[in-house]
């Protein structure tokens, strides 16, 4: 219908102020949080876009929601109350009572969002949500006054935000035209046509790595490493400012043979970039039983100060500028 009406008010046929551009055909992004009043996501206070989907399976991945390209029914289950409205009302039968919560038969679940209508606890909701440019925007312009106080911007994460590339290129567009910081966050992980999307209109980078082995890459998070490396080069290549960020794991990627391995890596492509440590924690791991997943990592420890700090130590005698996140 947009081409229709677009080709028609081209065509003298109707009047210009028929034309609205809510007719017209816009990207659109499957968001599944918009944070406002983000300290954690580059420069500033920002507002940070999270998208749906993510090929890397990170068995420390914190936003587990992020990682299937479709809407989900997320189950808070501390809020439920267990009171059956939503069993009552589920088209498929997907919904059904267990010992200690509801269980939801997710290969049933179609997603109509009956359950989340009827649950006044709020324990039930989707997430994922296809939005256009502008009504992202709407939301962003909410904060402009803090990008200008304080540095601050919009930054897209995920996710993966290369699977998204067209809506990321249109919105961090729109967001330089305002004259707002933009920030892209992702793991690298996608074609070099999207990672040239998304550095068009990009401000800062902020790129994963997690590993400097090739064979460890693609049997732990289910991806090759060479598709990322390239695209670091392409970051490098256009000039676009990188911070690199390592998430250290206790066990996974925190010998110092694999730390020295990405140092000497990221120093190769990236001479100038700062590398961020992020400590490993456990704060999403409630979320996995809210998605139906099973969280794999629950034996493990989180990072002790002194490792945190070999661990950036042998980034700086490198020569790379290293910090821990908090």
């Amino acid at each position: 219908m947009a081409k229709e009406i677009l080709a028609a008010a081209w065509d003298g046929v109707l009047p210009k102020e028929t034309l609205r551009m809510e007719d017209l055909p816009q990207p659109r992004g499957r968001v599944f949080n918009i944070q406002r009043y983000s300290l954690d996501d580059g420069p500033g206070i920002r507002t940070t876009v999270f998208l749906k989907g993510c090929q890397l399976r990170c068995p420390w991945c914190s936003n587990p929601e992020s990682q299937s390209f479709e809407p989900q029914i997320l189950y808070r289950y501390t809020a439920c109350k267990m009171c059956g409205a939503c069993i009552a009302v589920c088209p498929q039968g997907a919904v059904t009572m267990g010992a200690d919560g509801i269980d939801i038969d997710r290969a049933r679940c179609a997603v109509c969002g009956e359950c989340a209508a009827a649950c006044v606890q709020g324990a039930l909701k989707i997430s994922g949500e296809d939005m256009t440019v502008e009504q992202v925007f709407k939301v962003i312009r909410r904060d402009a006054a803090y990008y200008e106080e304080s540095g601050g911007g919009v930054t897209c994460s995920g996710g993966e935000i290369l699977a998204q590339a067209d809506f990321v290129r249109e919105l961090f567009k729109k967001c330089r035209e305002a004259g707002y910081h933009t920030c892209a966050d992702t793991s690298g992980f996608g074609t070099a046509e999207a990672m040239e999307k998304v550095l068009k209109f990009a401000d800062l980078v902020y790129f994963d790595l997690k590993h400097a082995d090739d064979g460890w890459h693609l049997a732990n998070l289910a991806v090759p490493r060479d598709v990322i490396i390239r695209n670091l080069r392409l970051c490098a290549l256009r000039g676009v400012p990188v911070v690199i960020r390592v998430p250290l794991v206790p066990g996974q990627n925190d010998s110092e043979e694999n730390l020295t391995a990405m140092a000497e890596l990221a120093k190769s492509i990236v001479p100038r970039a700062q590398v961020n440590i992020l400590p490993y924690h456990k704060y999403g791991e409630s979320k996995y039983r809210s998605v139906g997943m099973e969280y794999t990592l629950s034996h493990l420890r989180e990072n002790t100060p002194e490792e945190l700090e070999r661990a950036a130590a042998v980034f700086v005698e490198c020569g790379l500028e290293c910090t821990i996140s908090k």
